[in-house]
């Protein structure tokens, strides 16, 4: 499509919201009025129907075209006479593939639900381990605690990661 490397920005973020870097960088600092922006679904915009429209208002008011690769119809090059035509056929296309996207991004969450639940069910622990304090504990902290040792000791002494020493520490507060 005549992009350079430069050009092309890689986002792998979902398309749950627009609060992603690379879709963000793209926006603010790279596109320009009179750009053409290529995506390839509508749903890398965003899938919530109000954001769509949110961002192709930007895009209008901006004089950004945007060409979406799934939507062939926005590809076409028409002379300015006949664009009320593609603006109204693209407009249409728009609405029912938001809605399609948001309807999807429901789907999504429905089924994590779903799934979330049964595992519940099932008995399995969802999220982090439970932090327990090691066997050594009371002694390495007191001795932290005295300034005896280092917290780089303590953690070594106690087998810790920085994080979960200083969770520890704070619980035995």
């Amino acid at each position: 499509m005549g992009a350079t490397e430069r050009d092309i920005v890689k986002d792998r973020d979902s398309g749950k919201d627009l609060e992603r870097p690379g879709y963000q960088a793209l926006k603010n600092a790279m596109l320009r009025k009179g750009d053409t922006l290529v995506v390839k679904s509508l749903d890398r915009l965003s899938r919530n129907k109000s954001d769509i429209y949110k961002e192709l208002q930007f895009f209008k008011e901006n004089n950004i075209r945007l060409k979406v690769i799934d939507l062939p119809t926005t590809m076409l090059e028409l002379p300015a006479e006949q664009n009320w035509v593609f603006d109204m056929v693209n407009n249409i296309l728009i609405e029912v593939l938001g809605t399609i996207a948001e309807q999807e991004r429901g789907t999504i969450r429905k089924r994590q639900a779903e799934g979330i639940e049964a595992a519940k069910k099932r008995g399995q622990k969802l999220g982090r381990p439970v932090l327990e304090f090691p066997l050594n504990w009371d002694e390495v902290y007191a001795d932290w605690k005295s300034g005896k040792i280092t917290a780089k000791r303590a953690m070594e002494l106690t087998d810790t990661k920085r994080t979960s020493f200083y969770k520890l520490a704070k619980k035995s507060k």
